[in-house]
């Protein structure tokens, strides 16, 4: 297996002569003062889909089913969590591990940006860097007890997806995308890539999808007709929602109050997959 490989065992790999040849990559071992029993990766095939905004729906719609949520944003050069939930404070430590900064409203995070002596400084390093420092959210981090991680992903299919799939013990993932018609192939991409690292996709969730007009209660889809149906039954995903455009909730999160975000569709949405995750 060389150091490029993106397979998630060895035993479809062509290399028979490689010294890597020793099964499936190890799991990074959670800090002993973590207790997670779930953990669901929010990715998307590109950018500008509202990502995040989704992760934050999901992690908020966890822990108002009464559970524990959290957030680990592996978006390393692009984080927007603790903006978006007004966290300004830094992470502190007990002694032994870094403990994650809790919002107002009680989730637990742990990004890049709560690190940075200053929030603006950009992130210049290279993906061996970036994938270290995902990996250590998860070894050096005490998380406490949590029923279900939300671990924010950046958009594609490189060095940080690659690394959370291999190293953190990913129960499934949740792709979001947006209604136009170049999202079957971009959605194709991130399942293929799941697939790939032997990680369920449990459900697609279609933002932007439409807007609704606040006088007339009229649905007009602004990127065009929707397509989730088609492209979950194409790639035999069960779990679909579609989210309305929403300039309140982009103010929500603007103003760093994504503690108040929530969606009762989404909300079921979740519930629906956590569920299956416990029935397992």
């Amino acid at each position: 297996m060389s150091e490029e490989c993106t397979k998630s065992d060895c035993e479809g790999c062509g290399e028979s002569g490689c010294s890597h040849r020793k099964g499936a990559p190890a799991k990074e071992a959670a800090n002993p003062g973590s207790h997670v029993k779930h953990m669901i990766a929010v990715i998307s095939g590109k950018g500008g889909v509202g990502k995040s905004t989704v992760t934050a729906l999901l992690a908020n719609a966890v822990k108002q089913m009464g559970k524990k949520s959290a957030i680990l944003d592996a978006d390393i050069t692009g984080p927007s969590i603790p903006k978006m939930y007004g966290i300004t404070e830094k992470a502190g430590s007990n002694g032994e591990a870094v403990l994650p900064v809790t919002s107002k409203g009680g989730m637990p995070v742990m990004s890049i940006n709560v690190l940075l002596e200053d929030e603006n400084e950009p992130v210049i390093w290279r993906g061996p860097v970036i994938s270290g420092t995902v990996r250590q959210f998860w070894t050096e981090v005490a998380w406490g007890d949590v029923d279900v991680m939300l671990v924010d992903m950046p958009p594609g299919t490189g060095d940080v997806p690659l690394t959370v799939f291999q190293s953190l013990p990913v129960d499934g993932i949740v792709v979001v995308t947006s209604p136009q018609d170049l999202v079957s192939m971009i959605v194709g991409k991130a399942v293929r890539m799941a697939q790939m690292m032997n990680v369920p996709v449990l459900g697609l969730v279609e933002n932007l999808s439409y807007f609704e007009c606040p006088d007339c209660g009229k649905r007009h889809e602004i990127f065009g007709p929707s397509h989730i149906e088609e492209v979950a039954g194409q790639y035999g995903i069960g779990q679909i929602v579609r989210l309305p455009i929403n300039p309140g909730q982009a103010a929500v999160c603007d103003n760093g109050e994504a503690d108040q975000l929530s969606n009762e569709e989404l909300t079921a949405f979740a519930g629906r997959i956590v569920t299956a995750l416990e029935e397992k």
